[in-house]
């Protein structure tokens, strides 16, 4: 996974010099999360690095982030929608505002059963209406992600029946 996030934000800022790049920890329950004074277990996303070109700030993030698993509860693992809320403000407030919007979603275990469509559905809506661009590398054998990531995926790229739950 440090991998693949390592090609992917070498690729990016090496292929535009104004490309910029920021890590977003994802976790279900997290004692530090961004827009919450103090923690708590609240469910969250944690801004490593805000949008720079600074590699050695970026790798520095990366191989800082935390390895998750199941946890003790089921409400512990990843909380997409919140950290594509913390992902769409951090670029909002990104220093050159002249690039694409996009955010690279890396998930790497199974998605917990409180995480509902309507939830992926409204995030992806979100970001679309943010004129945000959304990739999703899932990685594992997870099947049971695939339709749930991909409602994420339609909503945001405005395909999709734009029912389900």
């Amino acid at each position: 996974q440090h991998d693949a996030a390592n090609l992917l934000v070498n690729h990016k800022t090496q292929s535009n010099p104004e490309s910029t790049v920021g890590v977003i920890a994802m976790s279900g329950t997290t004692a530090t999360t961004v827009g919450s004074g103090s923690g708590g277990g609240t469910s969250g996303a944690q801004l490593l690095v805000s949008p720079t070109d600074d590699m050695g700030k970026i790798l520095a993030a990366l191989h800082g982030v935390p390895t998750r698993g199941p946890g003790a509860s089921t409400a512990s693992g990843v909380d997409i929608p919140a950290s594509v809320q913390v992902a769409s403000l951090a670029l909002k407030h990104r220093r050159n505002k002249n690039g694409m919007q996009r955010v690279v979603v890396f998930v790497g275990s199974p998605l917990g059963d409180e995480v509902d469509n309507r939830i992926l559905q409204r995030a992806g809506r979100q970001l679309k209406k943010n004129n945000v661009a959304i990739d999703v590398v899932a990685l594992g054998e997870l099947e049971v992600n695939e339709e749930r990531l991909r409602v994420l995926v339609d909503a945001a790229n405005g395909t999709g029946a734009g029912g389900g739950g």
